[in-house]
């Protein structure tokens, strides 16, 4: 037999999850780490390792091609340029507290799109070698400028596929606005914090503002239906909401997926919330707790399916490699390549979260801009390090096959990107996560397997998800 590279790690008293580079994986004894690779590995130890995809016997030459196809179905690759996240404007009609972006006043002039930006952005349009775009309007609030959004999305009728999604606080709904929303390929993306009174609270808004939200959230869910409308609740780490209250709010207007967001340490958050620049043990736990919540009210109500959406994300990485779009857990992760953000002054940004720091002042990572390009040295430098493939402890992780790396978060949270990778918030959350993910693979209780199977859009009744070596 040939052995393949494999990495350990305890997931449970005695219990070792062995995990290979092409990201097969098995859980052993303890012992059978120490047999790995001597006289002591048996020959039924052989081939439950074979089995799973840890071993190729010598001379297997389809088996040494299936290993290879493995591994490269887990690298990331970037393809041509289809995603734009585009900021028509910085202006907002609210002032939360928990702020991200930095965003201006609503009557602040000067941060718009000028005719000359919105030229380019179109040309850059009409440029995409593609047969199917995506396009998502951040801001700001984007809703102030609908005339802005339609002229993009006029401009897109040429592609085959194209979907467009509008981040909005739904404040004001006019007509133009609901002349976009009515579109088919038009997707809308909201935030909704909880009950009314923590939804109040952190949106720093009176009654008669999250009275508004909640009308106009009702109005497009019954309007659209519920899976035309996505929400995502952001979480202050210092006053955790009840769980069943948070996903109560969900259920009430049809939503079910919740995706946790803790309070991001970018735009006016890193002052008004510096305590979530390192997330402790309390966050991770209240995490875990909440899935564990939702596999208890999936089994105990079977008609619907409730999910917390970056556990489904992390959870697919591992089963089904690619399934997701989700970069920060792309391995490599290039930037300014298949995805780019244009801000309201034309300057274009890896990721919205570089365009936060470079707001905030912390870092300018703008790569250039929508009218020179933006194929230069900055994006050149980021890309050289945008891989977690050679840092040496991610060699020794045995999640590195599942796992991406995420420079923008370490800018923003150390200033440097060399930090010790399991020193850093990022390294610290994705063991957790993974680890909960593998716990609950080769958990045997028929709750956890009925919403696993679910959340990998499996059908029929599910049986055991891993296999357990002797």
């Amino acid at each position: 037999m040939t052995f393949l590279p494999v990495k350990a790690r305890p997931i449970s008293p005695g219990r070792m999850l062995l995990v290979g580079d092409s990201g097969a994986f098995a859980v052993g004894p303890r012992s059978i780490v120490e047999r790995l690779g001597t006289d002591a590995l048996t020959r039924e130890d052989r081939k439950s390792l074979a089995r799973e995809g840890l071993l190729v016997a010598e001379g297997d030459a389809l088996g040494q091609v299936a290993h290879g196809h493995a591994i490269a179905r887990r690298v990331g690759g970037a393809g041509a340029l289809d995603y734009l996240i585009l900021v028509p404007t910085l202006r907002c009609n609210l002032s939360c507290s928990y702020c991200q972006v930095s965003r201006v006043a609503e009557r602040s002039t000067g941060f718009d799109w000028s005719d000359r930006t919105l030229t380019a952005v179109l040309e850059v349009i009409d440029a995409l070698e593609v047969d199917q775009v995506k396009i998502e309007f951040q801001g700001g609030e984007p809703t102030l400028r609908p005339d802005l959004i339609r002229a993009v999305i006029e401009r897109c009728e040429r592609f085959a596929r194209r979907q467009f999604v509008i981040c909005t606080n739904l404040q004001r709904l006019g007509d133009e606005v609901i002349a976009l929303f009515d579109r088919p390929d038009v997707f809308i993306s909201t935030s909704l914090d909880g009950d009314v009174s923590t939804h109040a609270r952190q949106r720093t808004g009176d009654a008669a503002t999250t009275d508004t939200f909640l009308e106009n959230l009702r109005f497009v869910v019954d309007r659209y239906g519920a899976t035309k409308v996505s929400a995502l609740p952001t979480v202050d780490p210092a006053c955790l909401p009840d769980m069943d209250a948070l996903i109560d709010s969900y259920v009430a207007h049809g939503i079910d997926s919740v995706f946790l967001r803790p309070i991001n340490y970018q735009g006016f958050a890193r002052k008004r919330h510096a305590e979530v620049r390192e997330l402790d043990a309390a966050w991770r736990d209240y995490h875990a707790a909440f899935v564990r919540r939702l596999i208890e009210r999936n089994w105990t109500d079977r008609s619907r399916v409730l999910e917390e959406t970056y556990f489904s994300i992390c959870l697919r990485r591992v089963f089904q490699p690619g399934a997701d779009r989700h970069v920060d857990l792309r391995d490599p992760n290039p930037v300014g390549v298949d995805y780019v953000v244009v801000d309201y002054d034309g300057h274009v940004y890896p990721t919205d979260e570089a365009r936060m720091l470079t707001r905030s002042g912390v870092i300018d990572l703008a790569m250039g801009d929508v009218i020179q390009g933006w194929q230069g040295d900055m994006r050149d430098q980021l890309n050289a390090h945008a891989t977690n493939r050679f840092d040496p402890t991610c060699q020794r992780c045995a999640y590195q096959p599942f796992c991406g790396r995420d420079l923008i978060d370490d800018l923003s949270r150390y200033g440097r990107i060399d930090m010790p990778r399991h020193e850093t918030e990022f390294c610290r959350r994705h063991l957790a996560m993974f680890d909960l993910v593998f716990e609950l693979i080769y958990s045997d209780e028929p709750a956890v397997r009925h919403s696993l199977a679910r959340w990998l859009r499996l059908t029929g009744t599910p049986g055991r998800f891993g296999e357990v070596l002797s």
